[in-house]
């Protein structure tokens, strides 16, 4: 029997399976229709959101109305000043003159032959850093002149200053005949000179012999040309107590020598009569003899005459406090010595408390020039220490600068050893710097520390910065030169101008997009991506709401926009009468402000309006103190002695503005300066002492130290509220209790009170209206003033300032448009995951059918396959038949 095999396919598997997918795919498409939808949505969202942030970014000039109320400052002449004015700033032009700049201390050390170098044995010592003014001249002492100056003058060239010579010549015979000459030249050389009072010896009038004279001769004492006494011939008794008779008032001779300036002290009775010419000028005491005289100066048995001229010195200030540079070829002959120096002549030394001082340690670890400068420029003490090297045989000299400019801020350097020890000798000698001691300006001032001075409208005015705030009322003048400018204060319109016509263009461009997102267009006959959606719908109603609503809570000449020409068209876009909002800002311009922006006011001046937030209610609110916000304080339990000393390597444990449960970072070691103080001293000396410690400074933390009217020393924190507290303990040297005694120190208080009633949350100063009350968000400091009733404050919110907080709203986290897209990133999400599980499915379904089919098409093959045979024996049964 033949056999039967299958070959070949019968069915395109393939094609009908495609088919069939194609059809199964369908709702493939409605997913992609669905997600390309709101992919529409979403970008129609990302337009609208777009156009509200542009929107709002055109109110930042407009949302606070302290902005309406500023002035521009613009000087005449840049070069010498710049200037910025508030809204305190009265218009108008002021004439502003300055003749100084202000500029720091520069102290120099003499120089040494290395940087690196030990300086002294290396013992331990402080270094106190302390700021303050300093009074005296600053200048140059002179030695008395010498004898033959009196009567051959000086020669021309033996004296220059600063470079400049002085004209001197066989008339320059006195110190004042001298400083003339000098301060001839002073406008050249920013030299001035003075001559000391010439005054004759103490010991000239010493045994004064009674004059004694025969038959034909006289005497006669002269005193800068007043005769003093005199006797004829044959005469006796002119003795030391006539003479002390003879400038007795009344005395024609005391009257005589007062009218050419020369004072008269002392006995010649004791031998201490001493004549003084206050003007410098030299002072000729002569005794003229003629015939046979015995006594007067000197009791001489014969007296021929005698002639003494007293002559004295002068001293040079330097106007600027620069050292000055005596040359010229015989300096000597003027009492100067060549060179270039200068130092404070009778200084005091008076600290200012405002200024934190500091320390830094000295030991055998960093006791050369680089050591100290490292030392003293880490310790962050408000100076700068640098190395500067001249080329000299002792080049490397350390230089110290004062980081802050002003008369206020000049230096005070001492130093002190480990407990009772001296300090390193060397590092004192090299080191040192106090003005108000004798010998004590070890370093050289190369620039002063000084004020800027100006005049505005011809009124002198003094600040310690280049900076000037308040010269003028509300404006901040920054001064770049001496020199004169003009400076004209006016009314910033045009930037008020140009904002509000930001704020038209932006609330139109908005309008603009939401038209288009949400209207038809009839022409295209497309609809907007976002038609007939509500939250489009709610922007855009919300918006125009508040800009045709009236502000309220408002105290000014406008309560709405129409009142300035801003006003609706018919197509909805803003417009702006340009005419109208002039008109609005010559009669009104200051009520522009509260148009736009939130304002706070308050009817007591110790009241100030701080800030609001989007939950504060406009209105008009009573203000009622309750406790009044303290300092933290330690006050001495009784008077501070009239002086107080501190002995060496004293340090302090002082504890600021702890926290309940207590911090260590709260507490700090403060190093206090040694010396001797009076109650005022050592209020500045505590207090800057304590402010200069970093631990402190660097967390803005400060005290301040008073003398109050009982003479006790109150410390208190600078902070106010229950925060506030300082407490002090001994680490080492003089303790504390030494000068506060056994008093205990009192915390602070916040201020409390109520605002229209409502609960407030007070914090040191301020109050802050309680979340859920109208006042919610509202800030106000009370700075002043006494617990009670303190009035009124008036809160209102402006066009821009609620449209702003409406754009925060509406695009912040929990906002109409960021709920929006969250829920339509949501849906996209979802409709991903159904399409992915549905072609997951399809998979399956595809795989069904391929095998299905392909089961038939083998079915249908053996079948053919079969039927092919069964034919092929038919028809071989047929032929044989």
């Amino acid at each position: 029997m033949a056999s039967i095999s299958t070959t070949g396919s019968v069915l395109d598997v393939n094609s009908i399976v495609s088919q069939l997918m194609a059809v199964e795919q369908a709702p493939l498409t409605k997913y992609a229709q669905k997600t390309a939808a709101y992919q529409s949505t979403l970008s129609a969202y990302g337009s609208l959101s777009g156009a509200i942030g542009v929107f709002q970014s055109s109110l930042g000039g407009l949302t606070k109305a302290s902005d309406f109320n500023a002035l521009s400052a613009t000087p005449s002449d840049s070069t010498v000043l710049g200037a910025s004015a508030t809204s305190k700033a009265v218009a108008g032009n002021y004439k502003v003159n300055v003749t100084q700049m202000a500029q720091s201390q520069t102290l120099t050390t003499p120089g040494i032959n290395s940087s690196k170098s030990a300086v002294g044995l290396g013992g331990k010592t402080t270094i106190s850093f302390q700021f303050g003014s300093v009074s005296g001249g600053f200048g140059l002492a002179g030695t008395t002149l010498g004898n033959a100056v009196s009567s051959d003058g000086i020669s021309n060239g033996s004296l220059t200053i600063n470079g400049t010579a002085i004209a001197t010549d066989s008339t320059t015979t006195s110190a004042r005949a001298l400083a003339e000459a000098i301060n001839a030249k002073s406008t050249t050389t920013n030299v001035t000179a003075t001559a000391t009072p010439a005054k004759t010896a103490t010991a000239l009038f010493a045994g004064f012999g009674e004059v004694t004279t025969d038959a034909d001769s006289s005497y006669s004492l002269k005193v800068g040309g007043v005769e003093i006494a005199s006797l004829g011939a044959s005469e006796t008794g002119l003795s030391a107590d006539a003479i002390d008779a003879a400038l007795t008032e009344p005395s024609t001779a005391l009257t005589a020598l007062a009218n050419a300036g020369i004072t008269v002290s002392g006995k010649a009775a004791d031998g201490t009569l001493v004549f003084t010419r206050t003007d410098g000028a030299n002072l000729e005491v002569e005794e003229t003899v003629t015939g046979t005289v015995s006594g007067g100066i000197g009791n001489k048995a014969v007296n021929v005459g005698s002639n003494t001229t007293a002559i004295s010195s002068l001293s040079l200030s330097s106007t600027d406090a620069s050292p000055i540079t005596v040359g010229g070829s015989n300096p000597a002959a003027a009492g100067l010595t060549a060179g270039t120096g200068g130092s404070y002549l009778g200084g005091t030394f008076t600290q200012d408390a405002s200024i934190a001082s500091g320390i830094v340690t000295i030991d055998a670890t960093n006791n050369s020039l680089e050591g100290i400068r490292d030392a003293v420029n880490k310790a962050g003490l408000g100076v700068t220490a640098t190395i500067v090297s001249d080329g000299s045989a002792n080049p490397y000299h350390l230089v110290f600068s004062s980081n802050a400019t002003g008369a206020n801020a000049s230096m005070k350097i001492s130093l002190s050893g480990a407990d009772s020890d001296e300090p390193d000798a060397a590092l004192a000698n090299l080191l040192g710097y106090d003005p108000s001691v004798a010998g004590g300006q070890k370093m050289t001032q190369t620039s002063a520390a000084q004020d800027t001075k100006l005049s505005v409208n011809g009124i002198a005015v003094t600040s310690h910065s280049n900076n000037v705030g308040e010269a003028i009322q509300g404006v901040t003048l920054n001064v770049s030169k001496v020199g004169a400018s003009t400076l004209s204060i006016s009314k910033n319109t045009s930037a008020v101008k140009t904002n509000v016509e930001a704020f038209v263009k932006a609330y139109n461009d908005l309008n603009t997009t939401l038209k288009k997102l949400t209207g038809y267009d009839a022409d295209t006959k497309v609809a907007g991506a976002l038609q007939g959606d509500a939250t489009a719908q709610s922007v855009q109603s919300q918006v125009r709401r508040m800009l045709t609503s009236n502000v309220s809570g408002i105290a000014g000449a406008f309560t709405n926009l129409g009142q300035v020409g801003i006003s609706f068209a018919k197509d909805g876009t803003l417009s702006l009468d340009s005419t109208k909002f002039q008109k609005a800002i010559d009669s009104n311009f200051a009520d522009i402000g509260a148009l736009f922006g939130a304002i706070g006011n308050t009817t007591d001046n110790q009241v100030t309006f701080g800030s609001s937030t989007s939950a504060t209610k406009p209105g008009t609110y009573d203000l009622s103190i309750t406790q009044m916000a303290t300092q933290g304080a330690l006050t001495s339990a009784a008077k501070v002695a009239d002086t107080t000393t501190i002995a060496a390597g004293t340090t302090w444990a002082v504890t600021l503005n702890d926290t309940t449960p207590s911090s260590s970072k709260n507490t700090a070691t403060v190093t206090l300066p040694a010396g001797t103080y009076t109650p005022a001293e050592l209020a500045k000396v505590v207090q800057s002492s304590i402010n200069g410690t970093s631990a402190f400074s660097s967390a803005g933390k400060s005290v301040v130290a008073t003398i109050d009217d009982d003479g006790k020393l109150v410390l208190s924190s600078a902070k106010y509220g229950s925060l506030s507290n300082v407490s002090l303990s001994s680490s080492a040297g003089t303790a504390p209790d030494s000068m506060f005694g056994s008093s205990t120190a009192v915390a602070g208080l916040d201020v409390a009170g109520t605002l229209g009633g409502y609960a407030v949350v007070g914090s040191g100063q301020t109050l802050t209206g309680k979340a859920g009350t109208p006042v919610e968000g509202l800030k106000i400091d009370v700075t002043g003033g006494k617990a009670g009733d303190r009035g009124t404050v008036s809160f209102s919110q402006g066009y821009a300032y609620q449209l702003n907080n409406l754009a925060t709203t509406m695009l912040g986290k929990t906002g109409q448009i960021t709920s929006r897209t969250d829920g339509i990133n949501k849906s996209i999400k979802d409709i991903q995951k159904q399409s992915d599980a549905f072609s997951d499915k399809l998979t399956a379904i595809e795989a069904r059918y391929r095998k299905q089919y392909s089961a038939l098409d083998v079915s249908l093959a053996q079948m053919q396959t079969t039927s092919s045979y069964l034919t092929q024996q038919l028809a071989a049964l047929a032929a044989n038949s």
